[in-house]
């Protein structure tokens, strides 16, 4: 009977502790809130995970000031406990490293995403917490599984056979540790940035994910391209977005030789002044070649952005092609056939 008396006092206490610490830590934010503004949001933010780490702390020294280590009860609970609070408090330091990276992300964000070290940086940041993620996971589930006894003998032995099995965990992992440390090197190597615009495997799209294994690749038609990290560092890419995300349109038209070429130039001008897709940079239009019995003739316009390319492409080439039939259709490449008639005398 005293026993249940003692626990249930034990637990009254841990209960009040629980609340009493966690009423300090609320009066203290609020208090610091005025003046640091984030502070609350985040503490709303990791509030339930420091709730239950808290409450598990506190049951901890409670349960373990009832000094029982004789009884089986006591030394089950105490040893579930203190499993409970390493892995809560893990998680919780999860939320911490989540929120504060987050929110120096989404500051970097609102700046103009065009810029290349805005992106750079969000890029490293993001792989940064993955990274932090996944080591607190493995210290968390690492001290979780060394409470108890029997596997920290183990570990001992494991390390006194750490040659061998260094070795055959090298060669078995050797893909994986090779994408983990490629992964890495993207990052903080500035080789690509999550928002690139990249052409990989002959499919153009935009790199929405940088992960510790692999890189994702938004594809213009919502396709979605998960190429191995080691294939960025072992295989020469297309990046159009390196420094700058202006790049130069090519339209290559086929025309008649008859076409006449100044006209040409001076409505692709007229034109071009027309359209907001064009950043006002460059526009040209030349002769590239004459063969075959066609002109071809070359149409280059800049745009601020590789979307804006794409659109402007297809306008130049749907208003020239337009214009030529409309004004000048003998301009239009067609094909000659001489037909040559043999002339036979009749005989007389």
């Amino acid at each position: 009977m005293e026993l249940w008396i003692g626990i249930a006092t034990q637990a009254g206490i841990a209960l009040g502790l629980s609340l009493a610490v966690l009423f300090i830590l609320w009066l203290v934010v609020k208090i610091i809130g005025r003046k640091v503004p984030w502070l609350p949001p985040a503490y709303e933010d990791i509030r339930p995970r420091l709730r239950f780490t808290v409450v598990v702390l506190a049951s901890l020294i409670s349960v373990a000031s009832i000094a029982q280590s004789d009884q089986l009860w006591w030394r089950i609970t105490t040893q579930a406990l203190l499993i409970l609070l390493i892995l809560s408090a893990g998680f919780l330091l999860q939320e911490v490293v989540n929120y504060s990276i987050s929110r120096v992300i989404n500051t970097f964000e609102q700046g103009d995403l065009n810029n290349a070290d805005t992106r750079r940086i969000a890029t490293q940041l993001r792989l940064l917490r993955r990274l932090g993620n996944a080591v607190i996971g493995i210290v968390t589930i690492g001290l979780a599984l060394f409470t108890f006894p029997d596997i920290r003998g183990l570990g001992a032995g494991v390390l006194a056979s750490a040659g061998v099995l260094g070795v055959i965990g090298g060669l078995a992992a050797q893909s994986v540790l090779g994408n983990l440390f490629a992964g890495i090197q993207l990052a903080f190597s500035d080789a690509i940035r999550v928002g690139d615009v990249v052409v990989v495997e002959g499919e153009w799209g935009t790199v929405g994910e940088i992960t510790l294994s692999y890189v994702v690749v938004y594809i213009w038609d919502e396709r979605r391209l998960i190429v191995p990290s080691t294939y960025f560092t072992s295989h020469p890419f297309e990046t159009w977005t390196r420094h700058s995300p202006k790049v130069y349109g090519v339209v290559m038209v086929d025309m008649d030789w008859r076409v006449p070429v100044e006209a040409v130039r001076e409505e692709f001008h007229r034109f071009i002044n027309t359209t907001d897709l064009w950043d006002g940079r460059t526009a040209d239009c030349l002769v590239t070649d004459a063969t075959g019995g066609y002109l071809q003739v070359r149409f280059v316009a800049s745009a601020e952005d590789s979307s804006k390319q794409w659109a402007l492409r297809c306008l130049i080439r749907e208003h020239i092609v337009a214009w030529l039939r409309e004004n000048y259709p003998d301009a239009l490449p067609s094909t000659r056939v001489i037909v040559e008639q043999e002339t036979t005398q009749s005989p007389k």
